[in-house]
């Protein structure tokens, strides 16, 4: 939609603070939403690395995503009047975000079309990207499992992004996303480095090597 001589960008949109929109810095390790909570606002990661877990009935705590630059959170908020949050998020490195009260984002959805598109373009990738894990745990060995974690921490599985160095993870966070104990991923990591699949740089960082593709070539 066009206001005069303007063209309606989403990624300006997502990049700015304005109308109903706030930008926030979020350090390390704090928490940006509760399981339970309120769902008021959606969140864009501008970026950064953020955690998203759920504690079931019994109390046990298990990590369903890690997302980065270019991912929503809390966007479940948008299909009820008094939604409340269904996991918990929290900061694995200093943040960007991009907060937007949960009325001026649905009158962005309804107003500019190309805001939509780009919306939808999304919510249908995040869900094959569901998809994808869920025949990862069913049908892949946890040592693949590892793999195609660590490749998506890094973001490696596509040729247009570039490599980059995990934020700094638990093995125990690795063992519960991967859905094994932490004694398997610390066996594998050491095989993966031995492969020349990922090597440690400063301040035991990972860099994952591309080579490690070989392994769960990504679609």
């Amino acid at each position: 939609m066009a206001v005069g001589n303007d063209v309606f960008d989403p990624q300006e949109y997502l990049s700015k603070g304005g109308f109903g929109k706030t930008i926030l810095q979020v350090r390390k390790n704090e928490g940006i939403f509760s399981q339970g909570d309120l769902g008021d606002t959606v969140f864009f990661v501008q970026k950064g690395k953020v955690k998203l877990s759920v504690v079931s009935p019994t109390g046990k705590e298990a990590t369903i995503a890690i997302l980065g630059a270019g991912h929503f959170l809390g966007e479940e908020c948008i299909t009820s009047d008094q939604p409340s949050r269904t996991s918990s998020s929290r900061a694995l490195t200093p943040c960007t975000l991009l907060r937007i009260r949960r009325q001026e984002f649905v009158r962005t959805l309804l107003e500019q079309q190309m805001m939509s598109r780009m919306f939808i373009k999304y919510l249908l990738s995040r869900n094959s990207r569901i998809q994808a894990d869920l025949v990862d745990q069913l049908f892949n060995s946890s040592e693949k499992r590892l793999a195609r974690t660590l490749l998506l921490l890094s973001q490696t599985g596509r040729e247009d992004m570039p490599l980059a160095p995990l934020p700094r993870i638990s093995q125990a966070t690795l063992a519960d996303m991967v859905g094994t104990t932490r004694s398997r991923v610390s066996y594998f990591m050491n095989r993966f480095r031995k492969l020349g699949f990922i090597e440690y740089s400063g301040l035991n960082r990972i860099q994952v090597n591309s080579s490690l593709l070989s392994m769960v070539p990504m679609q």
